[in-house]
């Protein structure tokens, strides 16, 4: 048991596959996994850990920004011997040729700070995902047709942005998508030599502002959650 996290010693799955929103968490660990138990709830804050095809996975939620993620991925690593770690999550679109409801793998994050930032200190660090985890997903979304992108993404630290120049560099220089929590994630796998992957759905454009409603959520939510199980765990 840690500060923010109630569970156990060996409560929770060497895998972990970590949406921002802890509703999130509960859905599909309650869709996807076989006999998932509720391992955390402290602070509002759910992880379940179950099977999937006899591997044992947890699905825990990271809450929303690098520093609510940094604090769960630091325990994860550091207390209960996590090695792979899968965001699950939405993604803003930068590109004309990325849609609704297309996922975004992400190879490399840019961001302006992360919580690890004065770690580095002078140093720009590029975080990238783990390849082996990338391939696999890459694999298992054609192999359920879905239309995929692999490539750079921004993590950034505020949700209402006002800088519209900024968005322009990255739509410039080939940016997918935004979102809010990768940069770090991949940072602390790094620096606790273990392997993560964010693999990531449309959920809105920032260029066009188009958007998915509700059910269109939650179908395209589950192709990334089976992606991102059979990238942890590739037959």
């Amino acid at each position: 048991m840690t500060i923010h996290i109630g569970a156990q010693p060996g409560d929770i799955a060497e895998t972990v596959l970590m949406p921002g929103d802890p509703r999130r968490a509960k859905w599909a660990a309650e869709t996807f996994l076989t006999d998932p138990v509720c391992v955390n709830e402290l602070r509002g804050m759910l992880g379940y850990t179950g099977t999937w095809k006899g591997h044992r996975v947890t699905i825990h939620g990271s809450g929303m920004g690098m520093p609510s993620l940094s604090i769960y991925a630091n325990e994860l690593l550091r207390d209960y011997g996590v090695r792979t770690l899968i965001r699950i999550g939405s993604t803003g679109a930068m590109q004309p040729h990325v849609n609704l409801r297309d996922l975004v793998v992400a190879m490399t994050c840019s961001s302006i700070s992360t919580p690890s930032s004065s770690i580095f200190r002078e140093l720009n660090f590029a975080p990238c995902a783990d390849y082996g985890l990338l391939r696999a997903a890459v694999d298992a979304a054609a192999a359920k047709g879905v239309p995929t992108h692999v490539g750079g993404i921004y993590s950034s630290d505020t949700f209402y942005d006002e800088r519209p120049d900024l968005n322009e560099q990255m739509t410039r220089h080939g940016i997918l998508s935004v979102e809010m929590e990768a940069a770090e994630l991949y940072a602390l796998a790094a620096r606790h030599g273990a392997r993560a992957l964010a693999v990531l759905t449309v959920s809105d454009h920032l260029l066009t502002g188009a958007a998915l409603d509700g059910k269109d959520r939650e179908t395209s939510f589950a192709d990334m959650v089976e992606i991102a199980l059979h990238a942890a765990f590739p037959a």
